[in-house]
């Protein structure tokens, strides 16, 4: 099946050469109710409120593109929930956390956030594009300040250095492709010098709300890093422009690979059709579903959170839709930095001794003999394998 992707619709006044100009996008980005009025969204009594006091919750901000996207009259409209404020930010909620994933009580140095041992996040800015009203860093993020300063940025790449067991290093913040390729290719540059950092990962929503950012410049510095993934953050078909399509195309044909991670959003995406179509276009252009996150319950989004049980129910309907290739991990980060707990659908039923009994997701019933443990070789432990390895080594040599 070829997928359609519709291209953005480019206001009046402005040229194709300004809309494609990414600088000219977050130049121009919209941050007041007057200039989402001006752009001819109508709104509803809850958004008015939610911009006389949302800006006190969260920043409010979004591209022309990215508005572009969303319904001018239609206040439920999917896209539209997750840039407008609106009334329901300014509730405490059931639960309503500053910093809900506990990175202040992970953060050993300026700019770094280090929960794993053997991986960590590297904020190099504050900056977005587009607020996101669902966002779970409202602690740090949207403080103006574009890129780390050089006192912080060295005492951060000091602690990865210092830091011998670490192999990922995670550039997130903020957004950070919102920074200039000559910066990013620095920072790529700085860490590709540090000897025990493999794997390289930019978190980034850029492709989404700004894709004109996805340049052959930008894919030129990713190649040259190489590892380097980027992990996306489509949350709704609707996002996947002709746009969108086109930058991911250019980046995988440069040879970088993605991965998406969406967060299920109440009245946005939280139906098993939405995340099916959104999940068969990204693999379509090479981008692995690879998260399903339930939202985290950062200040102002209880309006946003799935319940558990739904999040579950809609795994549980796709489970027998999606190849594994197109199945994003249904995941929940524990509050106060525990770390991501991931939920796969049970379908065993009973047990009884060696005997398990299943009913699959299309209703076949069978059961499954587990051996006994006493009959399963053990592996060789550690110490003996790596010996035989570094002998099978040399012997080659």
């Amino acid at each position: 099946m070829k997928f359609v992707f519709e291209p953005s619709q480019i206001p009046a006044g402005v040229t194709r050469e300004e809309w494609n100009d990414w600088a000219w996008q977050l130049r121009h980005s919209l941050k007041t109710e007057a200039d989402f009025v001006k752009a001819g969204f109508e709104l509803s009594r809850e958004e008015f409120e939610g911009f006389s006091g949302g800006g006190k919750v969260f920043q409010i901000r979004t591209t022309p593109y990215y508005a572009s996207l969303a319904s001018k009259s239609v206040a439920m409209d999917p896209v539209r929930r997750i840039l407008m404020p609106t009334a329901s930010e300014l509730a405490h909620g059931r639960q309503s956390m500053l910093d809900p994933l506990g990175e202040k009580r992970n953060n050993p140095a300026p700019r770094i956030i280090h929960r794993y041992p053997d991986r960590l996040l590297f904020l190099v800015t504050d900056t977005c594009s587009v607020y996101c009203r669902y966002c779970t860093r409202k602690h740090f993020t949207g403080q103006d300040e574009a890129f780390v300063r050089s006192a912080d940025y060295e005492k951060a790449l000091d602690y990865i250095r210092s830091r011998k067991g670490l192999r990922e290093v995670i550039l997130s913040g903020g957004d950070p492709l919102t920074l200039g390729d000559a910066v990013l290719d620095r920072v790529l540059s700085d860490l590709r010098a540090i000897d025990h950092v493999e794997i390289i990962r930019i978190g980034s929503r850029m492709p989404v709300v700004c894709p004109m950012r996805v340049t052959p410049s930008l894919a030129r510095v990713l190649q040259k890093h190489q590892p380097v993934y980027l992990m996306t953050h489509f949350n709704h078909p609707r996002e996947l422009t002709a746009e969108a399509a086109a930058g991911l195309r250019l980046l995988a044909d440069h040879g970088t690979p993605m991965f998406n991670q969406l967060v299920l959003l109440n009245g946005v995406n939280n139906h098993p059709a939405i995340i099916q179509a959104l999940s068969r276009r990204l693999l379509y252009l090479r981008v692995k579903p690879y998260y399903m996150f339930q939202c985290d319950p950062s200040e102002g989004t209880d309006h946003l959170r799935t319940s558990v049980e739904d999040s579950l129910a809609i795994q549980r309907e796709l489970w027998g839709s999606l190849s594994g290739l197109a199945m994003p991990n249904l995941s929940l980060d524990i509050p106060d930095g525990g770390g991501k707990a991931a939920y796969v659908p049970n379908f065993e039923v009973a047990r009884e001794g060696a005997v398990r009994k299943f009913i699959g997701w299309d209703g076949v019933e069978a059961e499954y003999v587990s051996p006994p443990p006493e009959s399963i070789l053990k592996p060789l432990d550690a110490e003996t394998f790596f010996a035989e390895w570094d002998a099978l080594k040399n012997a080659k040599a």
